[in-house]
């Protein structure tokens, strides 16, 4: 995994994670909002990215608001257990995160627009904590699925870098890495805040907008 001053990691050991199931978390067949389908196969020409911005909740709704995103569902990724409970990911005995899947037409946005989103929408540099959520299962995170979406995260993470240096802000913590199994939280939690209005969100970013390039990244 690629760490950008992560610090002292308190991650699960592979052989001392929760071992889950072989049956897969039943999910809604069509999004709440935007009323496509949450599971693939997707539409021919799509694309897809996948990140950890702390909860879940506000994550999805950012994504979802955006130009060009056709679909998004919440899940976990990053660590071990095969289809995970949310109980057991809130245990930190998974090694996964929340995560955000969001599927986009690239003739709308652009990856580098999802890195801007993700980089705007939470504070990078706390580790693994968001706000007052504490827990590995709350870092930040891009996983990437091929080398072009790896060397765009890796230089928007350096851009980011430099804003929040020039606003004297910390140091980024996100884990970049290869994508491994994506596993769908449970239904409850699809959109979630579409179907809870005034449900919990403590997403908050650090203030700091990206440099302009980061959304033209391509």
């Amino acid at each position: 995994m690629g760490l950008f001053g992560f610090g002292n990691p308190m991650m699960v050991t592979e052989e001392d994670a929760l071992p889950g199931r072989t049956e897969t978390i039943r999910v809604p067949a069509a999004h709440e909002v935007l009323g496509n389908p949450l599971l693939p196969p997707f539409p021919e020409g799509l694309e897809q990215v996948v990140v950890g911005m702390g909860c879940f909740w506000g994550a999805e709704r950012m994504f979802w608001t955006q130009p060009g995103v056709w679909t998004t569902a919440v899940g976990y990724a990053g660590g071990f257990t095969r289809n995970p409970l949310y109980e057991e990911v809130c245990t930190g005995r998974t090694g996964h995160t929340e995560v955000v899947l969001a599927v986009f037409d690239p003739t709308v946005t652009s990856y580098g627009e999802m890195l801007r989103v993700f980089w705007e929408g939470h504070d990078p540099t706390q580790g693994f904590r968001q706000g007052n959520d504490v827990g590995t299962q709350y870092r930040s995170a891009i996983y990437w699925t091929d080398d072009r979406q790896r060397r765009l995260a890796e230089e928007s993470a350096g851009m980011f870098q430099e804003a929040l240096d020039s606003a004297g802000a910390g140091r980024i913590t996100t884990e970049i890495a290869e994508a491994g199994p994506f596993f769908y939280a449970e239904g409850y939690h699809q959109q979630y805040l579409a179907k809870n209005p005034n449900g919990y969100c403590g997403l908050g970013g650090t203030g700091v907008s990206c440099p302009a390039g980061i959304a033209r990244l391509a």
